[in-house]
């Protein structure tokens, strides 16, 4: 596949966008209201790609099963919104890779697991709303990644073929959700990976060390 794909499709936390800062702090004023002690970002920012479940799975040592965890998703997912994202930051570089594609006709566009409550008025703060040719959010689509349907919706709206875009995601669901629909994907390795994750199994076909690198390869 050529790197000059004509869509450049981005995960959301931990891809595009660092939101770990926000989403740690709202976790610490859920633990702090339950009294429990509160968590270094830096043990915070390899779960915050899982969504609820993985952060409140760290804090509270919860899965969905559990009978507390729908009242904790709830009072948690309410702190967050509260953050008003005001810490949440593109990723150093991409900005530039952003302003790449534009310059040079190539669009791009956003596949998240977040939902719409969150992921709008996030980027209409980071003024990233207007820009995107199309944002698919957690409960846009039927079914979230690593369902291929939000992959599929993206491409429909976009008005491209899932072979001309390149998903970039820093999770193996982002993977297994671009290949189902045959696009390629690279990995974010700048992204919220942990230590037990093996993204060199995920057979993407390529992996970026940073936004930096993405860029230059697209410029190549």
């Amino acid at each position: 596949m050529s790197l000059a794909p004509r869509c450049l499709l981005f995960d959301l936390d931990g891809t595009l966008v660092d939101t770990a800062p926000d989403l740690a702090a709202a976790l610490n004023q859920l633990l702090e209201r339950h009294g429990r002690a509160a968590l270094s970002t830096d043990a915070i920012r390899p779960v915050a790609s899982h969504g609820t479940p993985g952060l409140l799975g760290l804090g509270f040592g919860l899965t969905p099963n559990d009978p507390a965890f729908a009242e904790l998703r709830r009072e948690y997912l309410d702190l967050y919104e509260a953050t008003r994202y005001h810490a949440s930051r593109l990723f150093d570089g991409l900005e530039e890779c952003l302003a790449h594609l534009e310059q040079n006709g190539q669009s791009w566009g956003i596949v998240t697991n977040k939902p719409a409550r969150f992921t709008e008025p996030l980027l209409e703060r980071l003024n990233l709303r207007q820009r995107a040719v199309c944002i698919v959010s957690g409960d846009t689509a039927a079914q979230p990644k690593p369902d291929p349907a939000p992959m599929r919706l993206a491409c429909q709206i976009a008005g491209v073929a899932p072979t001309d875009c390149l998903y970039v995601g820093d999770a193996e669901r982002d993977v297994i959700a671009a290949h189902a629909v045959g696009m390629p994907c690279a990995i974010a390795a700048w992204g919220y990976l942990g230590p037990d994750d093996r993204p060199e199994t995920w057979h993407a076909e390529y992996q970026f060390a940073t936004p930096h690198t993405l860029m230059r390869h697209l410029a190549s």
